[in-house]
């Protein structure tokens, strides 16, 4: 999916949601879209958002649970 076609605001609540559970985060800088998923930017550093988890969040944000924004939070890459 193009970056165009995707809304940065569900990016921006999945962080919001995630740095509840890692405060290094930050906040949203960029976004780069692929096939399989967002690679996204941040003041902290880089987190990977799988695709299905991205239009989860868009289209039924109520069913995104904390196991899986735990999951996903650990992909975080922070800044060196």
């Amino acid at each position: 999916m193009p970056k165009d076609n995707l809304p940065t605001y569900t990016i921006v609540e999945l962080l919001m949601r995630i740095a509840q559970h890692n405060t290094l985060i930050g906040d949203y800088r960029n976004h780069s879209a692929y096939d399989e998923g967002v690679m996204v930017k941040t003041t902290g550093g880089t987190i990977s958002f799988p695709m299905e988890l991205v239009m989860q969040q868009f289209e039924n944000p109520e069913l995104v649970t904390e196991t899986v924004l735990l999951n996903t939070a650990i992909s975080f890459k922070p800044v060196r």
